[in-house]
């Protein structure tokens, strides 16, 4: 039980709306209430404004100052009248110095210009916020353990977008992260080898099965030829047809595969290049899925 240090008593209560624990006896705070980092909840009644506002935006990793940034500004003082010309100047002055006080340090700078990139690619790649989000902290482990000094940012950032959607298994290929980027494919690879060195990456194993449904919208084919598309590469996963194959490939091949069986017109072509892989690769394991389960079409 913890002891009031003003009274010694072991008595006291816990404030449920701001956290507090108090002292019954003297009335001391035992403890500083926890921040809730989080942002706001929804208002939706303007009276409910003043009552329910507190700190604005939660922090975000996608900010180089993760959004916990000052601002000074304004004519006016605390009562609503006009500040006079000496502390304008004073004013003036103080915000000129905050605003070279977040960028005056090579960390601080490295961010501004990495966070900036890292939105733009993934806007690009229409990736969701929490991949973002995951690509910051990424590149801010990098940045800690002095991983981009000499390096290319951009690389970095690309390669660490990249590694996001690896582990968050969204499908999108190096190929496309690097065009986004606008930085040569192998410089992007080599840095994301880099990067799964160093920080000790374990992404998941990418299969077929991730990239059906993007392959699928990309070609239009009709929902029942897409979930066709995935029990023909479920079928051959348990003859163990799967193994040591592309996952794009495999995925390309078996909608291929399910267009074929249901009737639907497709080139090669379009598939192929939907899935960013060639047309031998799409024949070759299109026959490999029609061997695989060539037993069933026996049955």
């Amino acid at each position: 039980m913890e002891v009031c240090p003003l009274c010694q008593s072991t008595e006291h209560i816990t404030d449920i709306y701001s956290g507090e624990e108090i002292c019954t006896n003297c009335g001391y705070v035992l403890n500083d209430p926890p921040l809730n980092s989080g942002g706001e909840y929804g208002l939706y009644v303007a009276a409910d404004y003043e009552s329910k506002q507190r700190i604005g935006m939660g922090t975000n990793l996608g900010i180089y100052d993760k959004g916990l940034f000052t601002v000074i500004r304004g004519n006016w003082d605390a009562k609503g009248n006009r500040l006079n010309g000496e502390t304008k100047t004073h004013i003036k002055r103080l915000k000129r110095q905050d605003d070279r006080s977040k960028t005056n340090e090579n960390h601080m700078r490295n961010l501004s210009v990495a966070m900036t990139l890292l939105s733009r690619i993934s806007s690009k790649l229409h990736l969701p916020e929490y991949v973002k989000e995951n690509a910051a902290h990424l590149y801010r482990k990098a940045l800690s353990i002095d991983l981009i000094r000499g390096r290319s940012i951009d690389a970095f950032v690309a390669a660490c977008v990249y590694a996001s959607c690896r582990l968050l298994k969204i499908p999108r290929t190096l190929k496309q992260v690097s065009k986004s980027a606008k930085r040569s494919l192998s410089e992007v690879s080599s840095t994301y080898r880099l990067l799964h060195v160093e920080l000790k990456l374990r992404p998941p194993i990418d299969t077929p099965f991730k990239f059906v449904p993007e392959i699928a919208s990309k070609v239009a084919v009709s929902p029942q030829t897409e979930f066709l598309a995935l029990d023909i590469l479920s079928k051959a996963n348990e003859r163990g047809a799967l193994v040591g194959k592309g996952p794009r490939g495999l995925a390309a091949g078996a909608i291929y595969f399910a267009a074929q069986e249901r009737g639907e017109r497709l080139v090669q072509r379009v598939i192929a290049e939907a899935a960013g892989t060639t047309e031998v690769t799409l024949r070759n394991r299109y026959r490999g899925l029609v061997e695989a389960l060539s037993d069933d079409k026996g049955e």
